[in-house]
């Protein structure tokens, strides 16, 4: 089917949906009363204006100013708005997320055939197709939030930094950073990998290979394809000039780094080449260097990373989002993790090594578990006291049932995490394993407020890197999230409630 019949499938739901949404719930709501009205400013060409309890940079409001300028002239000739400010209705804001979503689904569709050039078009299309269900992006399509145009702004860059667009990939990371500044994170760790790929993975020009003497040639690109898979994981494909990683009057070679007998040889070998090669390095990912360097100036300049609301989001160190983001996501991905299978498979790699190194490691994880959960787990007044969020349910009866509660899920938020880096490490580097759950917790943890919304970036990143090559499991993922939009929109949608001490209608979200 391709792209296209990915685009197409998408679209069909996201206006269906999109339709009903805005018939039954025409008025912003939730956090679009301060998201719409500020779109709308800018409609009117009042960039001046800014709603202090918003925390995020413009960044959408300037897509969508893009979004509504493309679709004005057909708006006008049809007399559903006399100017640009007034085509600024909720439903066209909305409707920018829409496209967004049907693009984002695109870029996945790209990322994956990128990343596993091995797989049918019928499988990657499943696998796509199962991604834009994801409920948490698949929810906040229909709403004008900033998720969906996060996530698409983050995948377009390390779609192009996978295609060797460097330049282009740090131009997209900027406006994912002016959509949502916690993508700097994001933005980094795609400019971490990008130099891994460049310094560990030799591009073969089989004119480097003509110029190199026969045992030259055998020493410096003896690559086994379980090497390339291993550590880049990118489309095989002829190396032209421009695809060329670091271009000198001397063509530089870069064996690649076989499968290290250890994680301290893996990280010595990637020091020793970053600094042998750092002056190509340089040349190569300077623009991300620049938007580091602008988003340090922004945040002392600003004094806080949000922009509003600074005393609602102060940073906080809840170590304990990285106990529920793995659980969380191994429950979206549970014919994956969540298998007697599974289960067995863990406990037979776990005890075939040293038995006494991995019972150690065991109880480590186990305590570090605990302290998270005992000493940096935070109940924030808004998770407490708005009943309108999933999050505020599961806090209540799940997490606080018993004060034992808490205690009990450690181990299964241990497995969880036991389980992912199982997955990631048969078809990842462990310097990339590790890239991955720094980026997670620079993400997570200084968040103090528990929101699911906060963990689909990661969890793209962590199931487009789990070669998970059972149909049968992304079938049942599907059927999965098709029972929870089901169930959340329908929630949403047709079981409103009051508030006593405040007139207007509640709906649970998530």
């Amino acid at each position: 089917m391709g792209k296209i019949g990915v685009a197409v499938i998408v679209s069909s739901w996201v206006i269906a949906i999109s339709i009903l949404v805005n018939r039954i719930v025409p008025q912003p709501y939730m956090d679009e009363i301060f998201h719409i009205p500020q779109a709308q400013q800018y409609c009117k060409g009042n960039f001046r204006s800014w709603d202090p309890m918003i925390t995020t940079p413009p960044g959408l409001y300037i897509v969508s100013l893009a979004h509504v300028a493309s679709l004005f002239p057909g708006l006008f000739s049809m007399k559903v708005g006399a100017s640009f400010s007034d085509a600024c209705s909720s439903s066209i804001l909305r409707s920018s997320n829409g496209v967004l979503a049907v693009f984002c689904s695109i870029l996945v569709h790209g990322i994956l055939t990128h990343l596993r050039p091995s797989l049918s078009d019928r499988k990657v299309t499943l696998r796509t197709i199962v991604l834009a269900l994801y409920p948490l992006h698949w929810f906040f399509t229909f709403l004008y939030y900033t998720d969906v145009a996060s996530l698409t702004a983050v995948l377009a860059s390390y779609l192009m930094s996978l295609k060797k667009k460097y330049f282009l990939s740090s131009l997209v990371g900027a406006l994912a950073v002016l959509i949502r500044q916690t993508n700097i994170i994001w933005v980094f760790f795609i400019a971490c990998t990008g130099v891994l790929d460049c310094i560990l993975i030799q591009q073969k020009d089989s004119a480097v290979l003509t110029e190199s003497s026969p045992s030259q040639g055998k020493d410096a690109f003896s690559v086994s394809s379980q090497d390339v898979e291993k550590g880049s994981n990118l489309r095989k494909r002829r190396i032209s000039n421009q695809a060329t990683t670091f271009s000198s009057p001397i063509h530089q070679t870069i064996a690649s780094t076989a499968h290290s007998s250890g994680f301290s040889h893996e990280v010595l070998e990637i020091i020793s080449r970053l600094w042998q090669f750092k002056w190509e390095v340089i040349a190569s990912f300077w623009p991300y260097f620049m938007i580091m360097a602008a988003f340090i100036t922004f945040v002392f300049w600003n004094g806080s990373i949000v922009l509003g609301a600074k005393e609602a989001h102060t940073v906080s160190p809840h170590f304990a989002q990285m106990m529920y983001f793995s659980l969380v996501s191994a429950l979206f991905m549970t014919p994956v993790h969540f298998t007697i299978g599974r289960a067995a498979v863990l406990a037979q790699s776990f005890w075939k090594k040293n038995k006494m190194v991995s019972f150690f490691q065991l109880c480590t994880a186990l305590i570090v578990g605990f302290l998270s959960v005992h000493f940096f787990s935070i109940a924030h007044p808004y998770l407490v006291a708005d009943n309108r969020h999933y999050p505020f349910y599961l806090w209540r009866k799940v997490i606080k049932f018993h004060w034992s509660m808490k205690y009990l899920l450690v181990p299964l938020y241990v497995y969880s995490w036991i389980s992912i880096f199982y997955i990631l490490a048969k078809s990842q580097r462990k310097t990339w394993v590790l890239l991955y759950f720094l980026a997670t917790a620079a993400t997570l943890i200084p968040a103090p407020l528990i929101e699911f919304r906060y963990y689909t970036i990661p969890f793209f990143f962590l199931i487009l890197h789990s070669h998970v090559d059972d149909d049968r499991s992304w079938l049942l993922m599907g059927v999965l999230y098709v029972a929870i939009n089901i169930f959340t929109m329908y929630m949403f949608l047709y079981q409103p409630f009051s508030w006593v001490h405040e007139t207007g209608v509640q709906r649970f979200i998530w």
